[in-house]
C-alpha cells in the first residue's frame, strides 16, 4: 500500500462520499473506488459498509483511519521540515576578535529575532584559529580580518575598517608634530595583539613595507588589557578603530598618524570551497553586510 491509498481513504472519510473525495483530489471516481477496494483487498477487511448508497465506517475502518491520519500527518511534517531544513537547526559561526566585539552581538540578536528556530553556535578567536576551524569544518563559515592563506577557502570582502596607532596623550610620540615619520617608530615600546591575529599581521606587513620591524614588549589576546596599558602610558599599540573609538572620544587615548602608512583593511567572509551555505547561513551573512556599514564603515575616522 502507498501513501496515495492512505490519502484517498482519508479524503473519502472526510467527505463521506467517493464522488466528493474524487473532486477534492482531482481524481476520477473509478480511481478513488479502486483505491478503496485495493485497501480492503490488501488488509482483508471491510473498511466501509455501503448502505442505501451511503458509506459508513466499520470498526476496522475507524481503526484504520486513526493510522492513516497519523501517517499522513507525519509525512506532511517530514516534507515541511526537509524543505525548510536550512532555516532550522544550528548555525556554527567563527569570528575574529575584532568582529566578534564590534559586530557579532548585534548581528546575532537581530538574526535570532528573524530566525528563532536556528541555534547560533559561536566561536570567537584570532583569525588564524578561525581559518583552521573553517578548514576542519568545525564552523560553517568565518568572519575575519587579514589575508586568507589556504587555497581551499573562498574569501569574500564584506566590509572595510581601519586600524589606528594610538598612545596616551602624554606619550612622547603624541607630543610630536603629526604626521610622524616611519623612523619615529623605532625603539618604541609596542603593546600588540598575539601572532595569528589579523591586527598583528596587518601591522607587521605595513611596517615591513617601510623596512621596519618591532619586537613587542607586551603581547595579548585581550584588546581591553592592551588599551588599559596604553592609557597608563606603557607604550603604543595598533588596534581597530571600532575597539578604541570610545577611548579616543573620551580622551584617554590619542591617534597617531605616520607618513605613508595606511592601515585600512578588508574584512572577509570565508568558507570552504566545497561547503554548501544554507539559506539560514546566507541570511546571516547578508545581515552582517548590512550592519557593517553602521558598526564599522561609518564608524571609521
Amino acid at each position: 500500500m502507498t501513501l496515495r491509498h492512505l490519502r484517498i481513504f482519508v479524503a473519502v472519510c472526510e467527505e463521506g462520499s467517493v464522488t466528493l473525495a474524487a473532486e477534492k483530489l482531482y481524481l476520477s471516481q473509478p480511481a478513488v473506488s479502486l483505491a478503496i477496494h485495493e485497501l480492503e483487498e490488501h488488509y482483508g477487511v471491510r473498511l466501509f459498509d455501503r448502505i442505501s448508497r451511503k458509506l459508513y465506517l466499520t470498526s476496522a475502518g475507524n481503526r484504520f483511519l486513526e493510522y492513516a491520519v497519523h501517517i499522513s500527518s507525519l509525512f506532511d511534517e517530514m516534507e515541511r521540515d526537509i524543505q525548510n531544513w536550512d532555516t532550522l537547526g544550528a548555525l556554527r559561526i567563527g569570528s575574529s576578535i575584532t568582529i566578534g566585539a564590534a559586530l557579532i552581538p548585534k548581528a546575532v540578536a537581530l538574526y535570532s529575532q528573524q530566525y528563532p528556530d536556528v541555534e547560533i553556535k559561536m566561536v570567537i578567536d584570532n583569525s588564524q584559529v578561525i581559518e583552521k576551524k573553517v578548514l576542519a569544518n568545525e564552523v560553517d563559515f568565518g568572519l575575519l580580518e587579514g589575508a586568507v592563506h589556504d587555497p581551499n577557502l573562498v574569501a569574500q570582502d564584506f566590509a572595510e575598517d581601519q586600524m589606528l596607532l594610538v598612545a596616551a596623550p602624554g606619550h612622547p610620540l603624541a607630543q610630536k608634530e603629526q604626521p610622524l615619520l616611519p623612523q619615529d617608530l623605532k625603539s618604541q615600546r609596542f603593546l600588540l595583539r598575539e601572532r595569528g591575529s589579523g591586527v598583528r599581521e596587518l601591522f607587521e606587513s605595513v611596517l615591513l613595507a617601510h623596512d621596519l620591524s618591532v619586537e613587542p614588549s607586551w603581547e595579548s589576546i585581550n584588546a581591553e588589557s592592551i588599551v588599559e596599558a596604553v592609557v597608563q602610558g606603557l607604550g603604543v599599540t595598533a588596534l581597530p578603530y571600532a575597539l578604541v573609538k570610545q577611548d579616543l572620544a573620551a580622551g584617554p587615548l590619542t591617534a597617531l598618524t605616520v607618513e605613508g602608512m595606511d592601515f585600512r583593511r578588508k574584512l572577509k567572509i570565508i568558507y570552504h570551497k566545497n561547503k554548501y551555505l544554507s539559506r539560514s547561513a546566507k541570511a546571516f551573512l547578508e545581515l552582517c553586510r548590512q550592519l557593517a556599514s553602521q558598526f564599522l564603515l561609518d564608524s571609521n575616522p
